[in-house]
């Protein structure tokens, strides 16, 4: 169905029409009527469905059409989201959308200037989008009030439970006004999501475009069964090749459960000539920033991330995505490989799964009701393996890396400074001579 059909008004669609945007998906032709209405909306949707066109082209329209101006301190659309990435992501397309609505965003979220944020919001502010916590340091310091919300979007619903935002989003829905129109939206809808749902919405109307959980259907889907150790040897040779038996690897996206393992990733594949970038939770915004722009522009053909980027990365040609460690929750799986076959392309996700983490593997069959290929090791794995174990960059910088942190520590300790002693055995300085004695 066209944008025209759904209803939309001439600037949305002239903004649609810069972006190339003519046939709405699923998602979109289902919800974007229903909030023109003022409907509260409950969306069940997979990650790059067009989630965000879904709520955020109806929702300019009606703040267009009601020809009010924010008052300060204010913002009339709220938007929330669970990650720094996925705000950002959000706030760059409402700025696309909104272009002839001449309506103004804003976005405030942590790692950024608390200072800028209280600027950005102080004349009022038609939409901003947010994480939890910034807007509510934000309200607590009496820079921003709630109390004029028209909308309000709570995106990737259930990452925000998984990310510890649930009492933030019950103290923040108090401060709403009862009179507003609510849009939930969650890939996926256990018990507790559904209670959460009730708490902000009144008599929704509920649009899903795929059961939950599901994989995207555009995605290939392979299991190879490796040895933990062996896992770094498996992943050098196929970056190594640039391609895997079922397509070229052009932009690759490797997750890892933890920061301080994709931080190690990125140093044991330095070691072995080959570059890529890390973004998690313990970077700065600007690096952040930087790795995801590098990313994006194909300097850096190689990402390793944590679960926080697996919703908030909209990279068009993602053409792999590598689950180095599986994922201990199943459904965060289903998130991860949909940041590849995006936008109707096809895509590849493979997945190394070590002894231990069958469990993981046997939970994400049974969500996504399927069972996933399994490709095994390469013919010369072990030869190919040991000699890339025994390149003279590569063990240097395993060895450090797989140090425990205790093991780092010592080693960095700087060693204490003995006193200078003469020819005679005594200190030379009054200071060397303090430390002698212990004074």
């Amino acid at each position: 169905m066209s944008f025209e059909q759904l209803g939309l008004s001439q600037p949305i669609l002239q903004a649609l029409a810069l972006k190339e945007y003519s046939t709405a998906t699923p998602i979109q032709t289902q919800a974007i009527p229903l909030v023109l209405q003022g409907r509260d909306l409950l969306g069940i949707a997979q990650t790059g469905t067009g989630k965000t066109a879904a709520f955020m082209l109806p929702s300019i329209d009606r703040l267009t059409k009601s020809d009010k101006r924010p008052s300060p301190r204010t913002c009339r659309m709220l938007v929330l989201a669970p990650t720094r990435e996925l705000a950002s992501q959000i706030a760059e397309s409402a700025r696309g959308y909104s272009r002839f609505s001449h309506l103004s965003v804003a976005t405030v979220f942590g790692g950024t200037s608390l200072h800028k944020n209280k600027q950005d919001v102080q004349r009022g502010v038609d939409v901003l989008v947010a994480t939890p916590g910034r807007l509510i340091d934000l309200i607590e310091q009496g820079a921003l009030s709630l109390r004029a919300v028209e909308i309000l979007v709570l995106d990737e619903a259930d990452q925000m439970m998984d990310l510890g935002f649930i009492h933030a989003l019950k103290a923040i829905v108090k401060m709403l006004p009862a009179k507003r129109q609510t849009l939930f939206f969650s890939a996926t809808m256990p018990k507790a999501i559904r209670e959460l749902a009730d708490k902000f919405l009144t008599d929704p109307v509920q649009v899903s475009v795929a059961p939950s959980s599901t994989t995207v259907e555009r995605v290939d889907q392979y299991v190879t069964f490796v040895q933990q150790a062996e896992k770094q040897a498996l992943l050098t040779m196929m970056l190594r090749a640039g391609f895997s038996e079922k397509g070229n690897m052009d932009r690759v996206l490797i997750f890892t459960r933890t920061k301080h393992g994709a931080d190690r990733v990125v140093k044991l594949l330095a070691g072995n000539a080959i570059p890529a970038n890390a973004i998690h939770g313990n970077k700065s915004q600007p690096q952040r920033e930087r790795a995801l722009a590098e990313f994006k522009a194909g300097k850096v053909k190689i990402l390793i991330a944590t679960d926080i980027a697996a919703r908030g990365i909209d990279v068009s040609g993602v053409s792999h995505v590598v689950n180095f460690e599986l994922p201990n929750v199943p459904e965060q799986y289903v998130h991860r490989i949909g940041r590849t076959a995006r936008a109707g392309a096809a895509g590849v996700a493979i997945a190394y799964c070590a002894e231990d983490e069958r469990a993981y593997l046997k939970g994400i069959e049974k969500v996504t009701k399927q069972k996933i290929e399994v490709v095994p090791l390469p013919e010369n794995f072990i030869s190919e393996a040991n000699r890339i174990k025994s390149t003279r960059t590569g063990p240097a910088v395993v060895e450090r890396a797989e140090r425990s942190p205790e093991d780092r520590n010592r080693v960095s300790r700087p060693r204490s400074r003995k006193p200078n002693f003469g020819a005679a055995g005594a200190p030379k300085t009054n200071r060397a001579r303090r430390r002698a004695s212990g004074r």
